[in-house]
């Protein structure tokens, strides 16, 4: 019987199709995001389908409650059958899995990244890797089965590896049965069979040597390396669970013994392949040990809160990087909201949507309408953004919608606890203590909005932000189209076109001096920030917000980072020379320059 080795895996390195051209790490990235659009999209049309079923139930069930609350006057309430109907309400209904019918629609799309299953190492997922759901593994084809605990290739992979098929190529460790042990680099894992998958997960009736506990015996006979990923509960996170890949592992032994309900059951004995880096039960928590949870905590701490109390949640400020350490900007003033230029002048307020509380009917909802009769946002996780837009209009201060409306999700301000923090070459930088779920907003990019030709005559100022809505729209300069087929776009463009939208933008926000956090935040060749032009007081595409929305699911301390979008050797000097700025962000698809 042959060994497993490296050089028996044929498994294709360009399986991904179009992303073949980029980075392992890229392409995974890429694919996630793919998945969590799919995702909202179809939370969208759940949360529409269960808003639907309520105002009917409540349509019929209100004018029937009041029939019988007249019929009932002056008699006592006969008993109440335990299933009524207002048990039966729609709200509490099962929802319909958005994330499974995710897979099963990217498998029909060939969106699966590497859809063969593969021994060894997936490229782009590094140890330490943290998936947010058991779907998203099977996206990316690290973990081919939402709900099975071990992932094995059978028969059918015969010409590709020279080995007694089946084995196992993967595993998820979540501590949920009774007869598991781990002791960080050396598990005893329990094959699968004979549980109460819908009850306590504890044995009902033995196990046998097939399928995947057939597939880990074969790996421990010939050596085949298995790839652990560990599972926990997370309340920060937005499935609730957290799986992080601890690496791969030997089976280094095996055994059939009686499990603690008396039943036979097969355990495996894994040990951790050498070499690797470490990684231990107790760090995958989500490394919640090393966020502060208070300010006494805070290591470095230079300033307890950069914004003086402007915003909701205090920003501290640390430095463990220059000895002594130093503030920030001496002389920065932060300010929360625009602060408007003299020379500018805002439009009026747009005239808004008629709707009541909250916008629900995109068909109605005249904000929706400017969406092409849809809603950009779904309320889940206090909202998140579908997918990136070349605008999107929101509701503003003539609309007959509150505060609650999922259509004004950009406008509630910080929602995360972030932290500025200094770093050995790039300055400072920002970072949040939370899990940010992908398409929530972050924040706003604020600052002195002004004409840009009032601030180029200004040198040495890398905090202006260019606000390019319009030339996006037009695909001007390089950008890239987001929304095709929009129905504001036609009537929006034509108020445009006597101007001269190939030339810089009209309009830019200077945060040099004053601004908020989001001027701290620093570029990324491969971001997991995204910029998107908001509209919401006004309809001016040349004034729009400028807000920062998650790309991905991003982790507790993770640097946030988004593309300043300077193509190379566009930033010329006061003799019309060209600059150049070294890339120091880290990324395996670093341009190395950031202009």
């Amino acid at each position: 019987m042959e060994v497993w080795n490296e050089k028996m895996v044929a498994e294709t390195e360009n399986a991904g199709g179009a992303l073949s051209d980029k980075s392992s790490t890229a392409k995974v990235k890429e694919t996630i995001r793919t998945f969590n659009k799919h995702y909202l999209h179809l939370v969208q049309v759940e949360e529409e389908r269960v808003a639907k079923e309520i105002a009917e139930f409540e349509k019929t069930n209100g004018g029937k409650k009041s029939a019988a609350k007249k019929k009932s006057r002056g008699k006592k309430s006969p008993k109440k059958d335990a299933k009524t109907k207002e048990e039966k309400h729609p709200s509490k209904r099962p929802s319909k899995r958005p994330d499974l019918k995710v897979i099963t629609k990217m498998m029909q799309n060939n969106e699966i990244l590497y859809p063969g299953k593969r021994i060894g190492s997936i490229p782009g997922i590094e140890v330490g890797y943290q998936f947010y759901s058991r779907a998203e593994m099977v996206a990316v084809g690290f973990h081919s089965h939402w709900l099975n605990g071990i992932d094995f290739i059978g028969k059918s992979y015969s010409k590709m590896y020279k080995l007694n098929l089946p084995v196992a190529v993967a595993i998820v460790i979540s501590g949920m049965y009774e007869d598991d042990l781990d002791n960080a680099e050396d598990v005893v894992y329990t094959g699968q069979g004979g549980h109460n998958l819908t009850g306590n997960k504890r044995q009902i009736q033995d196990q046998k040597l097939e399928r995947g506990n057939l597939a880990l015996k074969n790996c421990c006979k010939q050596e085949v390396p298995v790839r652990v990923i560990r599972g926990h509960n997370s309340s920060s996170s937005y499935t609730r669970k957290v799986y992080t890949y601890d690496g791969l592992y030997k089976v280094d032994k095996y055994w059939a013994d009686k499990g603690l309900s008396g039943f036979t059951v097969y355990k495996f004995r894994l040990r951790r392949v050498e070499g690797q880096p470490t990684l231990t039960t107790n760090q995958v928590y989500f490394t919640m040990g090393r966020v502060p949870q208070s300010t006494a905590e805070i290591r470095g701490l230079i300033c307890e809160d950069i914004t003086n109390g402007q915003e909701t949640v205090p920003i501290p400020a640390t430095n463990l990087v220059d000895d002594p350490p130093v503030p920030p900007p001496p002389g920065f003033k932060y300010l929360k909201s625009l602060k408007v230029a003299k020379s500018v002048r805002l439009p009026v307020s747009a005239s808004g949507c008629k709707c009541n509380g909250k916008c629900i009917d995109p068909n109605t909802c005249e904000c929706a309408k400017s969406n092409g009769s849809e809603f950009p946002y779904v309320s889940k996780d206090g909202g998140r953004l579908i997918e990136a837009k070349d605008v999107v209009f929101e509701c503003g201060p003539n609309c007959g919608c509150g505060p609650e409306c999922v259509n004004r999700t950009s406008q509630r301000g910080l929602q995360y606890r972030l932290e500025v923090f200094r770093t050995a070459k790039k300055g400072w930088a920002v970072r949040s203590w939370d899990f940010i779920p992908s398409g929530a907003p972050v924040c706003e990019y604020t600052g002195i909005l002004g004409r840009t030709e009032d601030v180029d005559c200004v040198l040495e100022n890398n905090y202006i932000f260019e606000i390019d809505c319009l030339q996006t729209i037009k695909g001007l300069g390089g950008r890239e189209r987001r929304s095709k087929n929009v129905a504001y776009a036609s009537s929006l463009l034509e108020k445009y076109n006597d101007q001269d939208s190939e030339s810089a933008p009209e309009f830019c926000i200077d945060a040099g001096s004053t601004g908020n956090v989001a001027r701290f935040i620093n570029h990324c060749c491969e971001p997991n920030l995204f910029v998107q032009c908001v509209l919401s007081t006004h309809y001016d595409l040349r004034l729009a917000r400028v807000v920062l929305f998650a790309a991905d699911n991003i982790p507790p301390l993770q640097e946030l980072t988004y593309d300043y979008g300077y193509a190379l050797d566009s930033v010329l000097d006061s003799d019309g020379k060209v600059k150049q700025m070294a890339c120091y962000c880290g990324a395996a698809g670093c341009r190395k320059r950031l202009f």
